[in-house]
Formats: structure tokens, sequence, C-alpha cells
């Protein structure tokens, strides 16, 4: 403890961590009629975060292949400590995050903060509401069982009703004609990276953009 506090010491001293940290987290000024309604933005982020952390976790076992999705979901749930529980907690959590960004989205909608000047505030929220249900999605086919193959059959059946471009939008999502190991390894990446990627980005300028105008109600 004591080689961690003389770190922090030299780390605050060179770089003034204390007033950064007391401006923008411990001594932030906040409405005073905030409620805790006003928390599901941030509860949102904390669990975007639990997901990376676990699903960090679950890579370091999971194997992307149609012959070995299954068994290595098997392994960490009943070989790897605590891979159970590891498990549990990224699969909750999807539900989870959606469930926080619409209500999030309702009490945007009902305080009516999608007003100017934070047009672009709900935008990226819709965006990032697009994004967490994809990811969810993206994972529900990963364990390689016959609810999530079925899953993915239905959920990438749905694009097919866009006039003209259907068709082709969901040969493109599973990487063929049916859902096979392209797919798997086509859903794997986007869960993976390039959702993860957008995510984070739009995360950014989301808070960024909050940081700039401010919130609705005065300090």
């Amino acid at each position: 403890m004591r080689v961690i506090r003389n770190v922090t010491e030299a780390l605050d001293e060179r770089y003034k961590l204390t007033p950064l940290i007391e401006k923008n987290v411990t001594k932030k000024l906040v409405p005073r009629t905030l409620s805790w309604a006003a928390c599901f933005g941030g509860l949102s982020l904390l669990v975007f975060l639990i997901q990376v952390f676990s699903g960090m976790l679950l890579l370091m076992y999971y194997k992307p292949d149609p012959a070995r999705a299954w068994d290595s979901v098997t392994y960490i749930k009943s070989n790897v400590p605590m891979g159970w529980l590891i498990q549990r907690v990224h699969a909750v959590g999807a539900n989870v995050m959606i469930v926080l960004v619409l209500m999030h989205f309702a009490r945007v909608l009902y305080f009516k903060i999608y007003r100017a000047p934070r047009e672009l505030h709900w935008v990226s929220g819709v965006v990032l509401l697009v994004l967490t249900t994809l990811m969810a999605f993206t994972g529900y086919l990963l364990p390689w069982t016959q609810l999530s193959y079925w899953g993915a059959k239905v959920g990438t059946e749905i694009p097919g009703a866009v006039p003209g471009i259907g068709p082709a939008i969901v040969e493109w999502l599973r990487r063929g004609n049916v859902i096979s190991g392209e797919t798997l390894g086509f859903f794997y990446a986007m869960h993976i990276w390039i959702l993860p990627g957008l995510m984070s980005g739009f995360m950014v300028m989301h808070f960024l953009m909050i940081r700039r105008t401010g919130i609705s109600r005065p300090l």
C-alpha cells in the first residue's frame, strides 16, 4: 500500500491529477433536484465496461469454430474456476445494458432533453442503442447451440423485407445463403472488435457533447 501511495503522490505532483478528479468527479456540480433516474446513462457505461472485462476473460477459452464453439463454452462453465459466473454475468449483462439504455431514452423523452442545443446527443444515443442491440444479437450466435442458431437465422431474415436490397443484406450478414461457420466467424469479429470499437467512439462523442453543452437543468 505504501508503494502505491508513493507512486500516486509522485504522479499527482507531476500531473496534478487531484484537481482534475475533483473537478470532473468528486466535486462536480450537478442539479440539486437530480434524481436516481438520471443515472441510467452512467449505469449503461458501467455495464459496458463490465461486458468488456468479462468478454476479455471469456476470450481466453472461447473457440470461434463450429466444431469447438459449444465445447469451449461448456469447458468455461464446467472447468474454468468461476467460469460459470463470468459467462452468466456476460450473458445477462447484455440484456441489462439494453434495458438501461431504453430507460435512459425514456427519461430523455419525458424531460424533452433532446431539444436544442442537444439534438446530436439524441442522434448519437440512437446510434448507441442500435449498436448495443447488434452487440447482443451477434453474441447470441457465439455459443453455437440450436437456440442461438435458429435465433440468428430468424434475426438475419428480418432485413430481407427491405425492398430491392433485402436479399443482398441477408446474404452479406450470413456470409452466404445459410448460417454456417462463415457466419460464426463474421459475428465473432463484429462482436469482439468492430461493434465495441464503434460503440467506444460514439460514447466518447456522446460524453464530450454532454460536457460541452451541459445537462438540461441549472446547477
